[in-house]
């Protein structure tokens, strides 16, 4: 079996020593024993001994009333220590003989490979110059993690940084062991669960501040590895105007079924975000100005700067104090709609234009090892965050529009808009998008629904262009969604164009989208209006949920190529907006395959993609690893641009037709059709409970109703609690099995070798796989679930094991993940603490439900306490 790295296992080994010792601090050494045992039992229960069974159930069956939060907190803590350490070692200091790290190889290969292939040192430059990715951060109903322990976790991550030397003193290593102490302690004895949601603003700001300590430094780092690269590779140099990457926010303009984002909200989200911006960029001026003090300067800086005796600084003076005045005034505006702004920076040209004419001079005068510094890094901000540090996107639901169309035309006796035929809406809307005069009075007197959507549109007229995003559509399904929002946007005032999005994302309108596409971009006056290339979102969490991972993938995969085939036949440019959630569940797993896995065509220099909740802290949180994950980023998009994967065979295209339709009969035979299948769900995990916790600003439910009604997000988490994992492989098992029954299994075999996507999506579902544990759903159920409900328990914990059986047959593997020992082993050390919180949980889960509102504070907060070990140990949520 593989060892872990001796130097992740001594870090591990530290933080445990350091978290025992505290914990021992508060509760005593015998209370320290009692969780030593515990975990001894669960590390011997795993290992298959009846005696390390026994010994851990008697010591949780005997744990005090006032022990249960402080045990669950010991595991809790323990598993976000070993996740600290785990990301330091991605990131770690290694020696001249050790190979780099994957991520720092990827650009450097490919680029090689890609000129192997005939690509020219100039084309490569570029395309690399060219890319455009938008990573579209949103907010999360299940990041389970506060910002407060989240900045304590980083610090100690920096701590295990200045470990990492080998020249250390006995001295030098005591103090920062001390200081790991006490980090450890202040995360200890500080509450892990919020008290109170956040609101949208909470959820904006937390993302402001994973751009401010963690992005403003990753993204100049990457861009002039990435100059570098290019340079050793081609010969030529990244140009100061390229911004490979950019980012845009869902946090605070995402009012999907959440009441509590209002046009109000997104107007000082908007302006939070102006003000982050100016006060990032006046950090930056400020060093600048301390560091530009030479005298040497060009004719323009001198004409710009006049006869003064330290050029640089007299020009970045002046940029400081419109800096001022825009952070001022961002402040004050959020309260004071009519505050003056007079000298403001509205236009990314005016932060970028003294920045560039100090770094030209600079060149001029032989002084570019200065110009390449700091002020290259600045530039380098400006042209990716600009003004408005992200984009906010504005995203609605197709019905909210089609309500306010009905209350508009029903007060002007227009006739009924929601009664209509969908060729009676077009003509509708393109008579009116066509007409001179407004639709609306000022006046009019309509719902209090219409008016917020009015309202948000009124915003979006009132912002600058270059801080708005898209206008995504939830539930879209016809061409008059789309039309319905610009018309609104037109009666608002907005005259900037603005993508407006529609999202397809349950089976039925993924397979319509393209001929919903088809018949928007064969309007002649659509055509007119469209203004940059058509975006389509494409939808992976609620396709799942709706027809299981299977036949959602190949839905979405065959609404792309329509899409793709339909854009290039109309000579429209196709923007493919990947709406992906963290787990595989929702459409998740490791980006880099999943580019490469895409639909020929689909990734044309371009590719846009939402980063959700825990995964914007696992995978951008620190500068470091932030940098690695941009650059599979940049890599996968390059690859799948100009070494796109094969079109599948039509003898795979026929095979998936197959599987899909096993499938999702498997699927919805469960879900949706089995009579006991909502309240089995409700009783084996903690769904109900879920709801109590103080997580998202967004409710965890649409409406009320069974399964149909849960936002995807908490669908996941429910079963990831119980490592049931359900979403995630229900409906694998019966189509895998189906195809070896008819003699199909060379054929699948043969996919997985030669098609990205199929073995992209085998390899996620193996990984799911092996999180999950039967016999630990099993221990849900024996506790928690009616008697004459557990049969159905039984029968979904036979269709893991099926599962698991048919993707062992597939590979050729002796044990899931066996060609990835060093992720088994994680899997296995992590279970040793995630044992006892799920048993922990179990009997929480237990108590609360029989003592109903009644409950004790300590036991809820004991509950959300083990939700959040478990998320942390398995290293996602929803």
């Amino acid at each position: 079996m593989v060892e872990i790295d001796i130097r992740l296992r001594e870090q591990v080994r530290l933080l445990g020593e350091l978290l025992g010792q505290t914990i021992a601090d508060q509760h005593g050494a015998a209370f320290l024993d009692k969780i030593e045992r515990i975990r001894k039992g669960a590390k011997a229960a795993r290992g298959g001994s009846a005696e390390g069974a026994r010994q851990l159930g008697d010591t949780l069956d005997t744990l005090a009333e006032d022990e249960l939060l402080p045990v669950a907190r010991a595991f809790s803590h323990f598993l976000n220590l070993a996740n600290i350490a785990e990301e330091y070692h991605r990131v770690r200091r290694r020696t001249e003989d050790e190979p780099p790290p994957f991520e720092q190889q990827v650009l450097p290969e490919l680029l090689e490979r890609l000129a192997a292939a005939g690509h020219s040192g100039q084309e490569l430059a570029e395309r690399v110059a060219a890319l455009d990715i938008d990573l579209v951060l949103t907010a999360h109903p299940t990041e389970v993690s506060r910002r407060t322990l989240i900045q304590k976790y980083d610090e100690i991550s920096a701590q295990l940084a200045a470990l990492d030397h080998r020249d250390l003193t006995s001295a030098e290593v005591a103090a920062i062991e001390a200081r790991l102490r006490r980090l450890i302690a202040e995360a200890w004895h500080t509450e892990e669960i919020r008290r109170q949601r956040p609101t949208p603003v909470d959820e904006a700001k937390w993302g402001f501040a994973v751009i401010e300590n963690s992005l403003w430094q990753a993204i100049p780092s990457l861009l002039r590895k990435l100059d570098d690269c290019l340079q050793e590779r081609t010969g030529q140099r990244l140009p100061l105007t390229a911004a490979p990457v950019r980012f845009s926010s869902w946090m605070g303009g995402d009012r999907d079924g959440n009441p509590n984002v209002t046009a109000a909200i997104s107007r000082e989200v908007l302006l939070l975000a102006r003000w982050m911006a100016a006060d990032l960029y006046l950090r930056d001026v400020d060093r600048l100005a301390a560091e530009l003090s030479m005298q040497a300067a060009s004719p323009a800086l001198r004409e710009q700067a006049g006869d003064h005796p330290e050029p640089y600084r007299k020009v970045l003076k002046v940029l400081r104090e419109r800096l001022q005045i825009t952070r001022s005034w961002a402040a004050h505006a959020i309260t004071d709609p009519h505050a003056g702004a007079r000298h403001i920076l509205s236009d990314n040209a005016e932060l970028i234009a003294p920045l560039q004419l100090c770094y030209d001079s600079l060149q001029h005068c032989g002084l570019g090892v200065i110009a390449d510094g700091s002020l290259l890094d600045t530039l380098r901000r400006a042209r990716t965050f600009g003004l408005y540090l992200v984009r906010l996107d504005i995203r609605q639901d197709a019905a909210r529009h089609a309500a306010a169309l009905a209350d508009i035309c029903r007060y002007l006796d227009l006739g009924d808009y929601a009664a209509w035929s969908e060729a009676q809406r077009l003509e509708f809307l393109r008579g009116e998008l066509g007409s001179r005069r407004p639709l609306l009075p000022l006046d009019a007197e309509l719902e209090a629904d219409t008016q917020e959507v009015l309202a948000t549109c009124r915003v979006i007229a009132a912002s600058p262009a270059d801080a708005l995003g898209s206008y995504v559509i939830s539930m879209a399904g016809a061409a008059s969604d789309v039309l319905a929002v610009q018309l609104l946007l037109r009666e608002c005032g907005v005259r900037q164009p603005m993508r407006v999005v529609p999202l397809f994302e349950t089976l039925d309108d993924l397979d319509q989208a393209g001929s919903a596409i088809a018949s928007l971009l064969d309007l002649p006056d659509y055509r007119a209006r469209l203004a940059g290339p058509q975006e389509v979102m494409i939808g992976y969490s609620d396709s799942a949920k709706d027809a299981g991972t299977l036949t959602a993938a190949w839905a979405q995969y065959r609404a792309q190529e329509a899409l793709v085939d339909i854009c290039a036949s109309r000579g429209v440019e196709l923007l493919l907006f990947h709406g992906r959630g963290g787990t595989v569940g929702r459409g998740g797993g490791p980006a880099h395959a999943a580019i490469l896995s895409q639909p020929p065509g689909s990734v044309a220099g371009r590719f846009r993609t939402t980063e959700q909740g825990e995964m914007i802290r696992f995978k951008f949180g620190q500068p470091a690893i932030a940098e690695q994950n941009l650059a599979l980023y940049l890599g996968a998009v390059l690859e799948a641009t100009l070494l796109p994967p094969p079109a599948p065979e039509p003898a795979w295209r026929e095979q998936m037709d197959r599987l899909a339709r096993d499938s999702l009969q498997a699927y919805r035979g469960v879900v949706r059709e089995d009579p006991h299948f909502v309240s089995y769900f409700r009783q084996a995990t903690p769904e109900q409970e879920l709801g109590r916790l103080p997580l998202g600003s967004r409710p965890a439910k649409r409406r009320e109703g069974g399964v149909e009604s849960l936002r995807a997000i908490p669908w996941i988490f429910a079963w990831t609690q119980t490592r049931l994992m359900l979403p995630a492989w229900l409906g694998w098992e019966k189509a895998l099995d189906e195809a070896e029954r008819r003699g199909e299994s060379p054929l699948l075999r043969e996919m997985r070798e030669g098609w990205p996507f199929f073995q992209t999506r085998i390899d996620m579902l193996e990984m799911v796989l092996a999180k999950a544990e039967a016999e630990l759903a099993r221990l849900y159920d024996q506790r928690l679930v009616e008697a004459d409900l557990q049969v159905l328990g039984s029968q979904l914990r036979e269709r893991l094991r099926q599962a698991g059986v048919a993707v062992l047959r597939l590979t050729g593997q002796g044990e899931l993940l066996e060609h990835h020992p060093e992720t088994l082993v994680f899997i296995a050390v992590r279970n040793t603490y995630l044992d006892p919180l799920h048993l922990l949980q179990i009997e929480l889960l237990a108590r609360a439900r029989a003592a109903g509102e009644s409950q004790p504070a300590a036991l809820d907060q004991a509950l959300l306490v083990s939700v959040a070990g478990i998320a942390a140990g398995l290293r996602n949520t929803g």
